[in-house]
């Protein structure tokens, strides 16, 4: 079975191609291709970058109603998984602790993270692009108010803006993800 191939194309003309890995974080990839698949990723500004450490495509569940949920940890609902080690190349679902994985809001990291092993998922890896996240982290930023204390969230002053999302599944479907039921939704999503 071949691995679905996503790219990321850049308003600015450049392209991120991503290889997802269903077999090292299965439920991860199905809802991150319910959020691709269905547009729900196209058209959006990059929303966060902690310079040296990562870039958050997403805090706000894409400002999309139907990204509004959360998934279970990976590693609960699979636990014979050996999570992967995070470092740049890899491609990570963001979560909120104990409540659960943030639907579709992953993030590039910008530094080997071993703290995230276990709890963020590893659901993929950078095939190109990696000088267009390497520009990417460059950019300059702009502090913004966020809801939850401690979280440095800094907003690029130039949006890099992901047109669209090309998905290649090779044939392969994949089923919608288990969603934790009744999740008590993130203070940073919007109200929609």
């Amino acid at each position: 079975m071949k691995h679905p191939i996503v790219t990321l194309h850049m308003a600015n003309g450049a392209d991120i191609v991503i290889e997802l890995l269903p077999e090292s974080a299965p439920n991860t990839v199905n809802s991150f291709l319910f959020g691709a698949c269905n547009g729900y990723l196209d058209h959006h500004a990059i929303e966060r970058i902690v310079p040296g450490n990562w870039i958050d495509v997403s805090y706000t569940a894409f400002g999309k109603k139907e990204l509004q949920y959360l998934i279970p940890n990976e590693f609960e609902l699979h636990p014979e998984i050996t999570p992967l080690d995070s470092h740049p190349g890899c491609v990570c679902m963001g979560g909120y602790g104990e409540a659960g994985l943030a639907s579709c809001e992953f993030f590039f990291p910008l530094r080997d993270c071993p703290d995230h092993k276990g709890t963020y998922p590893v659901f993929g890896h950078v095939v190109s692009g990696m000088d267009e996240i390497k520009r990417i982290a460059g950019v300059k930023t702009v502090p913004v108010d966020f809801p939850i204390p401690g979280v440095e969230v800094n907003k690029p002053v130039e949006p890099q803006v992901i047109e669209t999302v090309e998905v290649e599944l090779f044939g392969e479907t994949y089923p919608e993800p288990v969603r934790v039921e009744n999740p008590k939704l993130p203070k940073c999503w919007p109200k929609l």
